[in-house]
């Protein structure tokens, strides 16, 4: 059976809100991720002001594509993704650092090259929302996350890697995800292109 991704709930229980020390310390404690933090994360509220940020090129790159491809590749290959977020209607996967730099020459080697995929990396000197941490409450329109990180474990070995980033045995393929994300952007692109069409056709009477 194919393994399904559902939509993330609101839980049914309240969820605590942010401690005084705020989210960018969370990220920076519990997992050792850089970030950059803003006038709002204060600790004392959700919504306080802008978001903080995940500096992306460390530990990690990102690969940001429509949710609805997003789902697709998880619904395809479960297996082939670490942590990954959820904002608005863009799905952000974490894949080693370096990836970014990777990901144009990938496309072309797989003839993706000089398609319109929606397909985009974040790699050094980028940024990400960061998400709540799992358990916090969030605001509407926050980013989630949908396959959190652990708190006090290393990331990396959960990330798809390049051969030539040094990935272990263990670690998911690079170019296998690559291969699916855009296959599954196009594939969206073409479905929300012929629904269009198809709406704005008149209405045929006979």
């Amino acid at each position: 059976m194919t393994p399904t991704v559902p939509f993330p709930r609101m839980p049914s229980t309240p969820v605590p809100s942010p401690p005084e020390n705020g989210i960018a310390q969370w990220y920076e404690h519990e997992l050792g991720w850089a970030t950059a933090a803003s006038g709002g994360d204060s600790g004392e509220g959700m919504g306080a002001g802008p978001p903080v940020q995940l500096l992306t090129g460390l530990r990690f790159d990102v690969l940001e594509l429509p949710a609805d491809a997003g789902f697709a590749v998880l619904r395809r290959h479960a297996g082939l993704t670490g942590p990954v977020a959820l904002m608005e209607q863009r799905m952000l996967l974490l894949v080693a650092a370096g990836s970014a730099e990777e990901l144009p020459g990938l496309l072309d080697w797989l003839e993706w090259g000089g398609v319109a995929l929606d397909l985009r990396a974040l790699g050094t000197g980028g940024r990400m929302t960061a998400p709540s941490p799992p358990g916090w409450a969030h605001s509407q329109g926050a980013a989630i996350w949908l396959r959190p990180p652990e708190p006090r474990h290393e990331v990396e070995p959960t990330l798809p890697a390049f051969a030539g980033l040094g990935c272990r045995g263990e670690t998911p393929g690079l170019v296998r995800l690559v291969s699916t994300a855009a296959t599954e952007c196009h594939r969206a692109r073409l479905l929300r292109a012929n629904s269009a069409y198809a709406n704005a056709q008149p209405l045929a009477f006979s």
